[in-house]
């Protein structure tokens, strides 16, 4: 398994997670990567598109204050290269600020590996129907845990950029 960020144990989560669900999928290998200029339903030629949101977690990196938020957007946009027979998935997830800080950097969020493992699994389902035309009844499934805290839309970074499918909470 390829990841390509160093940081927090919530990334190397991710990656395990990953790797648990997809293994060597139809004897194809999946890399998963995360990459912060992914534009939410602008994915390049030949590429899918995933978005869910779930509740996460932030931790403010200049006040060490700690907030929940129910509304985190992740976009994942995969693509299959059938003649080398691998796949890869980018992932974006979309950061939050401190509301206590004046200047503030956007902040990581972190996801509890249940959520983070119903969101893979998630996206295998896509990647199967999408990538190998398996017939799969691909249901709409509500977000995990959007009843954990609020969702404050001038400090979500999706919000600022108008990707944000929420509304104020």
């Amino acid at each position: 398994m390829i990841i390509s960020l160093t940081g927090t144990m919530s990334l190397q989560e991710w990656a395990r997670l990953f790797e648990q669900r997809t293994g060597r999928l139809h004897g194809h290998n999946w890399t998963i990567t995360f990459d912060d200029s992914i534009v939410p339903d602008k994915p390049a030629a030949e590429w899918f598109q995933y978005i869910r949101g779930a509740f996460a977690k932030f931790s403010c990196s200049s006040c060490d204050r700690t907030w929940g938020s129910s509304r985190v957007l992740v976009v994942f946009q995969f693509h299959y290269e059938r003649g080398a027979k691998r796949g890869t998935v980018r992932a974006r997830r979309f950061r939050q600020e401190c509301k206590t800080c004046e200047e503030t950097e956007m902040e990581e969020p972190l996801f509890d590996s249940e959520n983070i493992g119903v969101m893979l699994e998630k996206l295998v389902e896509r990647i199967r129907f999408r990538c190998y035309k398996e017939k799969i009844n691909l249901k709409r499934s509500r977000p995990l845990d959007w009843t954990e805290g609020p969702h404050e839309s001038d400090l979500c970074e999706a919000c600022k950029r108008g990707f944000c499918r929420q509304t104020n909470s």
